[in-house]
């Protein structure tokens, strides 16, 4: 086994995966912390999978730079992509994140983020209503892509019947952050930013007309800016709520697909929440950790520096594998167990540092209300087939899950 685990990690390179891989990635993940912690790849950037290596790189803004302009050139040229994922909020380092998270932030309050519960119980209740009436369900799109394409249109208060080309947009986007895309998903990604762009200038335009509420709603608030001047330039303004959008969607989603299949596996974990409801706090963190939303997280080294015995000179790419670091039985006593009562549970799920992930309050919500109340409806539900995977190695989660409520 040591030997076969050897040659995975000797054999890995991220621009050429296998489809065993994405079925399963966990096996190399720990093949390359046990064996290369600080993996070369062949195209010359560096692959991390230890715990407190990651938190050395989220948390060394200096030396691990998140500005992608010079990452991205190659891959995107002069395009709608490029000037996306270089603009958003999660790309970019201070003084420009600061600015732009701050604006963020303050309409993500844990006061913003409580008001927030009434309307999300309804949601959810209202979706599981229509769950009882069909029996058998798509998991994905009945269930768990339905709850954060809404809240996200609440929080810019995007009209319901303009609601519709959303997810797929998102789905494009971030479908081209993938290591390697073919010329369709640049296509199709670089098509969805156009497509957002001209839809969020109207939208725009008719809140700068007739504002709202800034603390609830996000938009506004973001063109309003701060009490002291601080505004975003528009570019800035149009992409980020792209990047609210696409950050709020698909990691939302997949915690709560990727929870519910996974307390499927696990039946006793199930059962044991079933019968004690309160832990639903601790199950999520364990969601998170145990199938990580966002596997991949992705850094520039600014100056050199040397991690493990290994020196990586500047100007040189590393991605931080979160998926391998949330594994780590160096942090995680029995990483590889479904734990629903986990704690500590220090899980790198949002990342850490500067760059922690801004929604993280209002995701943690929104998966726990909808799998406490999906369970509590539907106790005895089972898969009535074999879930899709996404397909990708960045974001991990199912595009598709048979399901039937009450078997």
């Amino acid at each position: 086994m040591t030997g076969n685990a050897r040659e995975l990690a000797e054999s890995f390179d991220l621009e050429r995966l296998t489809p065993e891989f994405y079925v399963n990635p966990y096996p190399t993940y720990r093949a390359l912390r046990d064996n290369a912690p600080v993996k070369r790849l062949p195209n010359g950037s560096y692959f991390l999978t230890r715990y407190d290596d990651l938190v050395t790189a989220y948390k060394s803004t200096k030396a691990f730079s998140s500005d992608k302009k010079k990452e991205f050139s190659p891959k995107y040229g002069d395009s709608f992509l490029y000037e996306h994922h270089t603009t958003s909020l999660v790309f970019n380092d201070p003084p420009a994140h600061t600015r732009v998270r701050r604006l963020i932030m303050g309409a993500l309050s844990p006061r913003a983020i409580a008001a927030m519960e009434p309307d999300l119980i309804r949601l959810i209740d209202g979706l599981l209503d229509a769950i009882a009436a069909k029996g058998k369900i798509e998991l994905i799109e009945d269930f768990a892509s339905a709850i954060p394409v809404e809240v996200i249109g609440n929080l810019l208060d995007v009209p319901h019947d303009e609601r519709g080309p959303l997810r797929d947009w998102s789905l494009a986007i971030l479908g081209a952050l993938e290591p390697v895309i073919s010329s369709g998903q640049f296509a199709r990604g670089n098509k969805a930013v156009k497509d957002f762009l001209a839809y969020l200038e109207t939208l725009v335009e008719r809140r700068r007309t007739k504002p709202g509420n800034p603390e609830r709603d996000v938009l506004t608030r973001l063109i309003q800016g701060e009490e002291n001047g601080e505004r975003l330039t528009e570019k800035e303004l149009l992409h980020n709520c792209i990047f609210l959008l696409n950050a709020g969607h698909e990691t939302t989603t997949n915690l709560i697909g990727n929870g519910l299949v996974t307390l499927l596996l696990y039946p006793e974990e199930k059962q044991r929440l079933i019968s004690q409801p309160d832990l639903i706090k601790t199950a999520i963190e364990e969601m998170l950790r145990y199938e990580s939303s966002n596997q991949l997280g992705n850094r520039m080294i600014v100056d050199e520096v040397e991690l493990g015995g290994i020196r990586m000179p500047a100007g040189t790419p590393v991605t931080l594998c979160i998926g391998a670091a949330n594994r780590d039985p160096a942090q995680f006593p029995d990483p590889e167990r479904f734990d629903i009562a986990r704690t500590p549970n220090r899980h790198l799920a949002f990342g850490t540092g500067a760059h922690q992930c801004a929604g993280m309050a209002l995701a943690r919500l929104e998966g726990a209300i909808a799998i406490s109340r999906f369970l509590a409806r539907f106790p005895n539900y089972a898969l009535a087939g074999e879930p899709t995977r996404g397909g990708r190695v960045r974001f991990r989660g199912y595009l598709s899950v048979p399901c039937d409520a009450n078997p």
